[in-house]
């Protein structure tokens, strides 16, 4: 073998490296997206149930009687109090 039939194959076997480096870069990078797109579909879908819940509430709250709520009384003084104001 020549040197220039040495250096040509070096050539070949950098080339072969870096187009395995690129497409193993072009994958991650496939990856990562199909991962964010993902993650923005979810947070989507939770969005609307979570507006739906909350609609649902708020029409349940319209929709329910109103709440009464119990009157507090005074208490009633003891009857020896009382008693002993008398005399």
């Amino acid at each position: 073998m020549s040197i220039s039939g040495s250096g040509a194959e070096a050539a070949k076997l950098r080339a072969a490296q870096q187009f395995k480096k690129k497409r193993e870069a072009d994958k991650a990078m496939s990856d990562w997206e199909k991962a964010r797109q993902a993650e923005t579909e979810k947070t989507a879908r939770l969005k609307a149930l979570r507006l739906a819940r909350d609609a649902a509430e708020a029409e349940a709250a319209r929709n329910a009687p109103p709440v009464v709520k119990p009157v507090k009384r005074k208490a009633k003084a003891p009857v020896a109090k009382v008693e002993a104001a008398k005399a």
